[in-house]
């Protein structure tokens, strides 16, 4: 892209009326948007100017597809309410921008995206980067372009306040550069808060306490909705009243703490059969802050509790995939804790909820720690049978890497895991500590989300440790953030899991289609990620022993500033979608 444009807009002058920049850059900052994401260019420069002299945090990426990763990551992992806002140029920034966008659409996470539109002159000329605004209308909740130069204050307004209702989502907001650089006043924009989210109807929370309460074995699946809300307070206190395991989705991981004895595990491509065999068993099932997407269910092949009560804020997912007994449109908090507040105070599974099926419930009920414990087991069978198999000359497996990692972390270490292969591992065996402790993209699944997003976290929670846990193929999709982690002196611990192959391609390849073996992989021109992040000014170490792994991500991780550590993996190893449900389970009779 050309960040050199000729044209210099509007000469901001000596007057004492503030620039629309400064005008907006003042409305972010009451509102609590203080760290933007962005690559500067000659459009952005009155937004640069502004935010430098309010002291507000610029980070300065290396390609703009990152930026709205970053974005995502600071709202995904910080407190509630919490958002970032993005800065590009226009046409190549902006596009760039694009993946990031629907990445955060389809995660339901809040951001301000503001694009540097071609100036009002020239618009429709084809001038530098022009692209038509509506090319971003179905990668964000909202798209404004402002016209007027007295409706930028309030166009900024009305977007953070749709980029936290509930639904949330990213909302664009175009500003022509000539608009930025100006002296038009602002009007005074009253405040107008994020409309509280729909409260569940009292009747419809009184029959999911019926169902749930008479059940003999419930089972409960939270959503990325439960982390949205908030809600993983009121989804404990209602797993323990019902004594029902949980089970996630991607974005539900850790919205329940995995060290807790109701967990059972992540539904994704992954997931165990033992797993699967749990949510077919169980004879009511509760979905709450889930669409049940079709990459959380294997395209609805994911077995259902036989009866489900399903909670979403969208009516229109609800029955798409999956037939629900007691559907409800409300918030996911809301929701748990008027249903806590039901079956609370009775029984394990709350059995004071004063109905004929709590009542006809008795010794068939089985125990939800449990059922889940025993999910938990044939797990970590699974896992251990991985390892064992693998020889003494044999590439470590993507489970013993994990496991070490985990153990060399502080439980309230903020995890940012990216996509691809290694994610399916990661997501069944590295347990979450908490709702805002870890992070991967959901339905969109892009790769070269970890680094960037880790970057945001690390920003969003300047006193946890923060580290973004990669392969080498998603990696090296964004690899020019290891120089943003340099130059912005970030302290992010990077862990990369190189294989040289993108290996869930290259499986798939020779099983179904008949390509030889790592198709496509580099046995022949092997990454060296150590010369690479040390070339860009992060210190790095290459590990190929399981009893190292550990020690260099404890020191990387004590280091005073970013740091990478690079783990070689076998690229042949079995994919978790396989190696997960195969029957026998692995290791069986050993």
């Amino acid at each position: 892209m050309d960040t050199s444009d000729s044209s210099d807009g509007a000469d901001p002058g000596d007057s004492d009326t503030p620039t629309v920049a400064e005008a907006v850059v003042d409305r972010m900052l009451d509102r609590g948007v203080d760290v933007a994401f962005g690559i500067p260019g000659k459009q952005t420069l009155p937004l640069n100017r502004a935010l430098a002299d309010r002291d507000a945090r610029f980070v300065v990426a290396r390609h703009e597809t990152a930026v709205t990763h970053q974005a995502w990551g600071y709202a995904e992992t910080g407190a509630p309410g919490a958002m970032a806002a993005t800065v590009v140029v226009p046409g190549p920034g902006d596009t760039n921008a694009m993946n990031g966008l629907k990445n955060a659409l389809n995660d339901c996470v809040p951001l301000l995206h503001l694009a540097v539109e071609t100036e009002r002159e020239v618009r429709g000329g084809d001038g530098i980067h022009e692209t038509p605004p509506e090319t971003y209308d179905t990668v964000v909740k909202e798209n404004v372009l402002v016209d007027s130069p007295a409706g930028a204050v309030p166009a900024v307004a009305e977007a953070i306040r749709v980029a936290r209702e509930h639904p949330q989502g990213p909302v664009r907001v175009g500003i022509p550069k000539d608009v930025l650089a100006g002296r038009t006043p602002q009007p005074a924009v009253g405040e107008r808060e994020p409309s509280p989210p729909p409260a569940p109807p009292t009747e419809a929370v009184d029959r999911a306490a019926e169902l749930l309460a008479g059940a003999d074995a419930p089972a409960v699946l939270a959503g990325g909705g439960v982390r949205r809300a908030g809600a993983s307070d009121a989804l404990r206190s209602v797993a323990e009243a019902l004594d029902a395991p949980v089970a996630t989705t991607y974005k539900g991981k850790g919205t329940l703490p995995e060290t807790h004895p109701l967990s059972a595990g992540v539904l994704c491509g992954g997931s165990s059969t033992e797993l699967r065999d749990l949510l077919a068993a169980a004879d009511v099932g509760l979905v709450v802050g889930s669409d049940l997407d079709a990459v959380a269910t294997a395209s609805w092949s994911a077995p259902m509790p036989d009866r489900l009560v399903h909670v979403t804020l969208d009516g229109d997912d609800i029955g798409f995939g999956y037939e629900a007994d007691l559907g409800v449109v409300a918030d996911a908090d809301a929701f748990l804790r008027a249903l806590a507040d039901r079956v609370d105070g009775g029984d394990a599974a709350g059995a004071s909820t004063p109905t004929a099926e709590a009542g006809a419930r008795g010794a068939e009920r089985v125990d939800g720690a449990e059922r889940a414990r025993a999910v938990r087991s044939a797990d970590e069978a699974r896992f251990s049978a991985l390892a064992d198999e693998r020889t003494p000359d044999e590439p470590l497996r993507s489970v013993e890497v994990l496991r070490e990692v985990r153990e060399a972390l502080p439980e309230e270490t903020v995890v940012a895991a990216d996509a691809g292969g290694f994610r399916l591992w990661t997501l069944v065996s590295f347990p979450a500590a908490g709702p805002r402790s870890y992070v991967n993209p959901g339905s969109w699944a892009t790769m070269g989300t970890g680094l960037p997003s880790a970057i945001g976290a690390k920003l969003a929670n300047p006193d946890h440790d923060a580290v973004a846990l990669t392969g080498d193929g998603g990696l090296m999709m964004c690899v020019h953030e290891l120089h943003t982690l340099a130059a912005e002196g970030i302290d992010v611990t990077v862990v990369a899991l190189n294989n040289d192959d993108y290996a869930i391609i290259s499986e798939e390849a020779s099983r179904s289609y008949g390509f030889p073996e790592g198709a496509y992989g580099w046995g022949e021109t092997g990454l060296d990620l150590v010369a690479v992040a040390s070339g860009m000014g992060v210190p790095a170490e290459r590990v190929t022993d399981r009893d190292a792994v550990a020690d260099a991500v404890d020191a990387a991780r004590r280091r005073d500033g970013p740091a990478l550590v690079e783990v070689v993996t076998d690229p042949t190893e079995p994919q978790a979608s396989e190696w997960m449900t195969r029957d026998p389970v692995p290791g069986e009779g050993r």
